[in-house]
């Protein structure tokens, strides 16, 4: 496939988030494998911040582009980290000019047959939620061509994964809110049935249920079920929580 139509292929398929089947790390190793592809020779990784905002490899086109990546989390030093932390571009073009900078990284990189790097952020404006690295057998860095086409799907992924987790938090607390309700509606039930069956105003209906739930570590739409089934009686609830003698002639259990 011819180079361009490859890039216009890939900026396509890193905006198509919007699926049911959504799944974050075949997206991403989708990313290395064509930056490793486009950008050849050439091998890439993805590092992704989690929530405690420390970085995790999640993608890499090669294994042992994924085991520099590992050996570069645990000894803290590294292109990819200093990228995440400043959210800028970091390259290498040669890992022998670099053995000051990242003395330890530069050591195994170039043991692994890598002379060079380009560690790209995964950024939208001010955020920062990873980086795309990658790593080259020779030193150099890319043109400027390619480099404006590689930071553009850093882009395109980072906007993709930004969109994706916004929907996502929208359908969870769409999701929260209509069980919320759905309860409530079982409560209110639940209200009338006791305040029928034991003579008693709705607000004392609620204080047993509520009462009663929370000494017995019950979840208060369940006690409001078993109370509307039947499968909890008067006397257990109030056995767990009294009321006080009321004026009303509706105070009293019976």
């Amino acid at each position: 496939m011819p180079r361009e139509r490859l890039l216009a292929q890939t900026f396509v398929e890193l905006a198509d988030t919007l699926v049911a089947d959504f799944d974050i790390v075949d997206f991403l190793h989708t990313l290395a494998d064509r930056c490793a592809e486009l950008f050849k020779p050439a091998e890439a990784g993805v590092m992704l911040a989690d929530q405690r905002g420390g970085l995790r490899v999640v993608a890499s086109s090669s294994e042992r582009a994924r085991l520099l990546e590992l050996f570069e989390l645990q000894n803290e030093q590294g292109p990819c980290l200093d990228c995440f932390r400043n959210g800028e571009r970091v390259v290498a073009a040669d890992f022998g000019d670099d053995g000051a900078r990242w003395p330890l990284f530069t050591v195994e990189a170039v043991a692994a047959g890598f002379r060079s790097a380009h560690s790209l952020p995964l950024r939208f404006r001010t955020q920062v939620i990873g980086a795309l690295n990658l790593f080259r057998p020779q030193p150099g860095l890319l043109d400027d061509r390619d480099l404006t086409g590689a930071q553009a799907m850093a882009d395109i992924a980072t906007i993709s994964i930004l969109q994706e987790r916004t929907l996502r938090e929208a359908r969870v607390l769409a999701e929260q809110l209509q069980r919320a309700l759905n309860s409530r509606v079982v409560i209110e039930q639940a209200k009338g049935v006791l305040a029928e069956r034991a003579k008693i105003n709705l607000d004392e209906a609620f204080t047993l249920l509520r009462t009663y739930a929370r000494t017995q570590n019950r979840r208060l739409h369940d006690v409001s079920t078993a109370v509307i089934s039947s499968l909890l009686t008067i006397e257990e609830l109030s056995a767990a929580a009294p009321l006080k003698p009321s004026r009303s002639p509706r105070a009293t259990l019976t």
